[in-house]
């Protein structure tokens, strides 16, 4: 029976690693950005813009605030006009990345403000315009916390992407629910679960190990 389930087991691994991994890049190339403004934006900040902070950083809660599985099914008409259909796993990119993006936005947030703001005010007092503070100062020393952020938003979402294929998405939680839970077959969940907890492992090591070579004090 193993070895009737292994290419499946396979495909199904795939399709979650592809998900999570297209996911956690297009929110963080749109998380990044905002992440920054919210970090930089407030009133006195390198980027004053409180006008931005009032509108958006609510948008972010609020969309943090909305569990998972209901978002996935509340953005279904967004998910149609982006893909052209609601299932697959295409279609479950939408809502993983939806969810991410302001996951990912508070995090940088948090990582840039942890920074020292002594080399903020030196770099400024080199001359330094706002941009390159933030590319040449900011970013470079927040990235540790940044990766570590983005290891536990990829853990996250391989949560999330089981939950989706339940729902028809594809990937590991879809094997789990066709092959183990509609066909009694409890040993096919458990190879699910254990599958599951490998990716995680292996998503989270590799995470420390990034983290660990940006670090500069173990330079």
């Amino acid at each position: 029976m193993l070895t009737t389930l292994a290419p499946i087991l396979l495909q199904a691994t795939w399709e979650t690693l592809y998900m999570v991994g297209v996911s956690l890049f297009l929110a963080t190339t749109l998380g990044l950005p905002l992440g920054v403004l919210l970090a930089t934006s407030g009133r006195g900040e390198l980027l004053e813009a409180p006008l931005f902070q009032k509108l958006i950083g609510p948008i972010v809660n609020a969309t943090r605030s909305v569990p998972f599985i209901i978002l996935a099914v509340a953005i279904i008409p967004f998910t149609r006009l982006i893909v052209g259909t609601s299932i697959g796993t295409s279609a479950a990119i939408v809502p993983l990345t939806v969810a991410a993006i302001p996951f990912i936005a508070r995090i940088i947030e948090g990582a840039i403000r942890e920074v020292d703001s002594g080399l903020t005010e030196a770099a400024q007092a080199m001359g330094a315009r706002p941009l390159q503070v933030v590319t040449k100062v900011l970013l470079p020393e927040a990235l540790p916390g940044i990766i570590h952020g983005l290891t536990l938003t990829a853990v996250t979402l391989i949560g999330y992407s089981a939950m989706v294929g339940a729902v028809g998405a594809g990937g590991l939680g879809d094997l789990g629910i066709r092959y183990g839970y509609q066909r009694f077959r409890p040993d096919v969940m458990a190879l699910v679960v254990v599958t599951l907890i490998v990716v995680v492992q292996a998503v989270q090591m590799f995470g420390d190990r990034l983290a660990r070579k940006a670090d500069k004090r173990n330079i």
